[in-house]
């Protein structure tokens, strides 16, 4: 498959015309604009952001916080505990829970879905250090993380520039078209799953067009729906934090899996939204969602439990990376099911430490 990047197009010129949005969506499972979102708005959350980072000793001291500079002796992912210690203060931001409803976003995912939208209550921030590329955001599709049901559409923004160095988002055109989940495997990562791109287009040729990409602005969106396949780029800088808002958006009548209605890395019920609400200004958004009639969907773990029997196969053969993953999961959660495994498996190949 050609990993030749190519620039998204951009359609600010159908910004106006629903018609043809929704003709664009369907044909190439993506829509890009320049400068959807105010960029006012983005750099005020980047500021909130950013200082609670440089607060929790992610950012150089001293530095402005604005420009991102991290202390990469502090890296951490997603699934390490001391990453959620700093990322539920995040979470706890008014502002950024605001986002899912800045109008501008809200009144263009309505045109795409010719029906009135809900953001999704559990609202994501990718924080993503330097210099730590092998648990850059793998190959997927958001549906397995995000269920419900197909037609779901996600926002992703950077918060503040993000060129191709930075590690912006890459879509591949047209990929939704499959029309269906594709096997997820193991993987480093933010959602440890990933698509095998390469050997899935000798299967599907729709998916052998290569990757579209840009140089992120602030105020650009890019907009896709939950089975085009998609990837984070390595954040390659020598020393920048890249940040980025993922909003998500259903259509109200439609189904939605329960755990979207939980704050994102909750930590099985640790983080709260009585937690998250304690400081807010306003209480206009608290439990916005029970406003409205989407039926509640169980959340399908299967996908997961596949992600856990790989990395536990190839931890056996000696994979680096599932080691890694499995050593995580025994600092993180010892006594879990997945805990007690992990032990049981790295005991038996000599790396339990």
């Amino acid at each position: 498959m050609d990993q030749q990047l190519t620039e998204l197009h951009v359609s600010n010129d159908a910004k106006n015309d629903p018609e043809e949005l929704r003709r664009r969506i369907d044909d190439e499972g993506y829509l890009f604009f320049k400068q959807l979102l105010n960029p006012s708005n983005l750099l005020e959350l980047r500021k909130q952001i950013l200082t609670t980072l440089q607060e929790g000793g992610w950012l150089i001291a001293g530095t402005d916080p604005m420009d991102g500079i991290a202390d990469v002796t502090k890296k951490c992912t997603e699934g390490d505990r001391k990453y959620t210690d700093v990322y539920h203060k995040v979470q706890k931001l008014e502002a950024l829970h605001r986002s899912g409803h800045w109008p501008e976003t809200l009144d263009m995912i309505e045109k795409i879905m010719d029906r009135p939208a809900m953001p999704f209550p559990h609202q994501v921030v990718r924080l993503w250090f330097p210099k730590y590329t092998e648990y850059t955001t793998p190959i997927h599709q958001d549906f397995v993380h995000f269920q419900g049901h197909f037609e779901n559409l996600t926002v992703w923004a950077p918060i503040g520039d993000c060129p191709i160095e930075l590690g912006g988002l890459a879509v591949i055109p047209g990929s939704h078209k499959i029309g269906k989940v594709l096997e997820h495997h193991f993987a480093l990562g933010a959602g440890g799953l990933n698509i095998r791109v390469e050997e899935e287009a000798t299967r599907h040729p729709e998916i052998a067009s290569g990757w579209h990409t840009t140089n992120y602005e602030v105020g650009d969106a890019l907009i896709f729906p939950a089975l085009t396949i998609h990837k984070a780029l390595p954040n390659v800088t020598e020393d920048r934090m890249r940040s980025s808002l993922d909003n998500r958006y259903n259509p109200i009548g439609e189904p939605i899996a329960e755990h979207m209605l939980l704050p994102h890395l909750d930590n099985g019920g640790e983080l709260t939204w009585e937690k998250i609400y304690e400081d807010w200004q306003f209480d206009d958004l608290k439990y916005f969602w029970r406003n409205y009639d989407n039926p509640l969907v169980p959340q399908n773990t299967d996908f997961y439990s596949k992600g856990f029997s790989d990395a536990v196969n190839l931890a056996r053969a000696g994979a680096t990376h599932a080691i890694m993953r499995l050593k995580t999961i025994i600092k993180n959660d010892p006594d879990t099911p997945n805990g007690v495994i992990a032990k049981e498996v790295l005991k038996d190949i000599g790396r339990l430490d």
